[in-house]
């Protein structure tokens, strides 16, 4: 069956698939039947696949052999909203070729890594039945949502039954300028914080009378800004403090405020630690004899794969297929390689240009779509081999 499914060029099965995925309206947390059409596949290249559920959350594990290496490929069927309907020049749920791009949501983010997993995998296995090793897919629809019970759920499922992933390539879109340009091998931390310092409200022409935290407050959050929490390292930058909100009084102008709440957010690389970071806050808020309470939330921990097998193998099929020597970075956000770090021995992310992401018009380059499927192929058949 994988030799009749592989008769399609390259190009024209990564397309189809990427576009029926677009179609699928799976907006966080619906997956809307997407997980459906690539079960259907892999299960025809005889691969077992799962089905974890919970609070409108659909994940897909699928595995064909059990020999190690495993290779993995990882990654989200929802989509965020599409905003003002108005303003997109197509259904963003009708996938529409045109100008040289496919447009639709997700078309970026992720739909299209999606579909060049599943052909890659289908070109690998018509030209190899007997590859070695083993592979994996991971999906989840909440990756664009609250992450509780997505990839997580799948994670630790695997872990009670000490899986282990050797190699994890997550399809986020990570290319800036040009497909191949960009590598993810890691993410920075994030730790988020809620800081309520109390006072006494009271009367603006009786400020004697009264406690102003806002005046307190200053000189701490100026130290917490001024403050080199680390240096970085080879891989990431140094951590950074930002603060998000600041929020005290009733709204009169004649009011003193009975206490200022801050919002704040560190996003730290492996240099630091949770608790380290957490201490040193404390430290200067006490060295300021504040009157505060503060609620802490890990976001995500840093995670960090250096230059080896997995680096090197898909930095070579990048420059085999585009030409272009990549860069490995650690910049934006979290992802779901937070969650897959704990078991992954190896893992990166890799996917296309990310500059229409989560925008109005999303879109990926039709040249770029059989060069990703070649290059996720030409990755995975050396990790086995």
């Amino acid at each position: 069956m994988a030799s009749k499914l592989n008769m399609v060029p390259l190009m024209q099965a990564t397309l189809e698939l990427a576009q029926a995925l677009i179609r699928q309206r799976s907006v966080t947390p619906n997956d809307a039947g997407c997980q459906s059409l690539i079960e259907a596949r892999l299960a025809r290249l005889g691969f077992s696949c799962e089905r974890f559920e919970a609070n409108g959350v659909s994940n897909l594990w699928a595995r064909r052999g059990s020999a190690r290496p495993l290779v993995v490929f990882a990654g989200h069927t929802d989509v965020v909203p599409t905003g003002p309907l108005e303003q997109w020049h197509s259904d963003p749920f009708v996938p529409s070729v045109r100008d040289g791009k496919l447009y639709g949501r997700g078309a970026a983010d992720m739909k299209t890594s999606l579909a060049a997993f599943v052909t890659a995998i289908e070109n690998l296995l018509a030209q190899n039945p007997n590859t070695p090793g083993s592979i994996g897919l991971l999906l989840t629809s909440d990756e664009e949502g609250p992450a509780i019970d997505g990839t997580v759920m799948v994670v630790n499922a695997l872990k009670a039954r000490r899986e282990r992933i050797d190699f994890c390539i997550v399809g986020e879109p990570t290319c800036v300028d040009r497909l191949g340009d960009t590598v993810k091998n890691g993410r920075r931390g994030s730790l988020s914080a809620k800081l309520t310092v109390k006072g006494v409200q009271g009367h603006v022409a009786y400020p004697h009378l009264a406690d102003n935290p806002v005046h307190r407050i200053a000189p701490a959050l100026a130290q917490l800004a001024a403050t080199q929490w680390d240096n970085g390292n080879e891989y990431f930058p140094p951590t950074t403090w930002q603060i998000s909100s600041i929020h005290a009084g009733t709204g009169a102008t004649n009011v003193i405020p009975g206490e200022v709440t801050v919002l704040f957010n560190f996003r730290f690389a492996t240099a630091s630690t949770p608790e380290a970071l957490q201490q040193r806050v404390r430290a200067i808020l006490d060295q300021h004899q504040l009157a505060y309470q503060i609620a802490w939330e890990l976001g995500a921990k840093p995670f960090l794969t250096e230059r080896g097998a997995l680096v090197e193998t898909i930095s070579a099929a990048i420059k085999e297929v585009t030409g272009i020597d990549t860069q490995v970075s650690t910049t934006g956000g979290t992802s779901d390689g937070r969650f897959l770090s704990e078991i992954s021995g190896e893992l990166i992310e890799f996917g296309p240009t990310n500059a229409s992401i989560h925008k109005i018009n999303e879109c990926v380059p039709l040249a770029d779509i059989e060069p990703l499927a070649q290059i996720y192929q030409r990755t995975l058949a050396r990790l086995l081999a």
